[in-house]
Parts: structure tokens; sequence; C-alpha cells
């Protein structure tokens, strides 16, 4: 009887690459052009980010449409203890902000400071990367204006 164990080696990996595809490719294009990118629904409304199918007939969608990079918070929670690779390393609001030219709102982070100068119905303005490639980071987050 062999005591001898046999071994091979094996190598787990993803050698390949997603493609965003065509709305989430204008959305992240946009982006990089400081531009925030949605897409008319079926009904009509504007949905951001741009998606491919409409939510509720799943129709192809492919009428782009730029809205401001300014909105409103719907709602919003207060993350004081960010964690690792959040958008911020300091205290944030996670926020639904639907933006002017928008029907739908979409989360994203607001650099308010504190809870006490964040609110629902508060106006936003985005905050952009000084460098921009095309990301979701391209986009830092929204700031609360006056």
């Amino acid at each position: 009887m062999s005591t001898e164990v046999l071994t091979a080696p094996h190598l787990v990996e993803y050698t390949y690459t997603r493609s965003t595809g065509p709305a989430i490719g204008a959305f992240l294009t946009g982006l990089r052009d400081k531009k925030i990118v949605g897409v008319r629904s079926a009904d009509g409304r504007v949905i951001v980010p741009a998606i491919d199918y409409d939510p509720v007939t799943s129709e192809d969608l492919s009428e782009y449409v730029d809205v401001a990079d300014t909105g409103v918070i719907t709602t919003w929670s207060w993350n004081g203890k960010p964690s690792k690779g959040q958008p911020l390393d300091r205290p944030f609001a996670w926020a639904l902000v639907k933006l002017d030219g928008a029907d739908v709102a979409f989360l994203a982070a607001v650099d308010a400071g504190s809870p006490d100068a964040i609110s629902t119905g508060a106006k936003v303005k985005a905050r952009w990367a000084d460098e921009r490639v095309g990301s979701i980071r391209d986009l830092v987050c929204f700031e609360v204006t006056a």
C-alpha cells in the first residue's frame, strides 16, 4: 500500500472581461464627459442610470437622454462608519437622488458633513472626479446645495 499523496496544480481564474453593453456603456461614457445619461422607457419615463430593457414591458430601450447633474434627495440613511472601498472615507449619507430631468431616483453617496446637514427634499449637485475614465467613480458623490 502506497502512502504517496497525488497532487495536481489547479488555478482558478477568470480570464474574461464583461462588456458593458450599449446602455451602461452610454452611462459610463457620459460620466467620463461629466454628463449623466438616462434612457426613456416605453411609457415616457426617464430612468437613470440607463438600462437596456424596459422594467415593465421588457422592450429594448435605446432613446438615451441627458439629465442634469443636480437633483433632489427622496430618502436617505446616514453612514457614520464607512467601510473600506465605499465612496468616501468619512461619514456620509446613502441617498436616493432624483435628478432634474429624470423620473426615477438612483442610489448615490452624499457628502453632507453631518446628518443635521441633510434632509429629504434637499437639493444636491454632483461632485466629479478630477480625472475621469468612464467609471462609476467618475461621479464621486453629491453635495447638498443651499
